[in-house]
């Protein structure tokens, strides 16, 4: 007998079943990109993250404003010019910037296998939880190789790294997407 919240959880997946099918291949296809052109992956990946900062950080300069005169004033806008410096930093140096951007991904691949073993043992009476059982399995190994390389891998591994990373999750994605489409 299944709980309330699984049922929830369950008729919320086969809802959106065509999404993650989509969503899966779509990850494929950036996946098999990025490891075409790895260094161009990274160089892409560290600009990109460098403008996020560029834009939060001018958003935040511009809100620190609007407290003027109160205590908080300070810090938001030291806030605001460091994140500001980190995008400029990051856009103007996205080779010095790989290093550091491939020791946050390989955290960031921690946390992803986290959730995509915890999301395969959600998913577990279903037949499509293997495939995202194998996603966090790589997704674990990933995060481990970029740990354990760093700093002195190379942009080029963390394009191919994130290439694979893309293509297990779409693998992960259609076969949950598969297993519980809507009957």
């Amino acid at each position: 007998m299944s709980s309330p919240a699984d049922s929830i959880f369950h008729s919320r997946i086969r809802a959106s079943s065509s999404m993650l099918l989509l969503l899966g291949f779509a990850m494929i296809v950036v996946g098999l990109a990025a490891i075409a052109f790895p260094f161009v992956s990274t160089l892409v990946a560290a600009v990109l993250v460098g403008w996020v900062f560029l834009f939060s950080g001018g958003f935040m300069f511009i809100g620190a404003f609007s407290m003027h005169g109160t205590g908080p004033f300070f810090g938001a806008l030291l806030f605001s010019l460091v994140s500001l410096a980190a995008g400029a930093f990051l856009v103007f140096n996205p080779l010095a910037a790989a290093v550091g951007l491939t020791l946050i991904v390989g955290f960031i691949f921690m946390f992803q296998a986290a959730f995509e073993l915890f999301f395969a043992f959600e998913t577990r009476p279903h037949a499509g939880w293997v495939g995202m059982l194998i996603s966090g399995i790589a997704s674990a190994i990933m995060a481990v190789l970029i740990v354990a390389g760093w700093p002195a891998i190379s942009a080029v591994v963390l394009g191919i790294l994130l290439g694979v990373n893309l293509i297990t999750t779409g693998i992960g994605y259609i076969a949950v997407s598969r297993s519980l489409r809507p009957a």
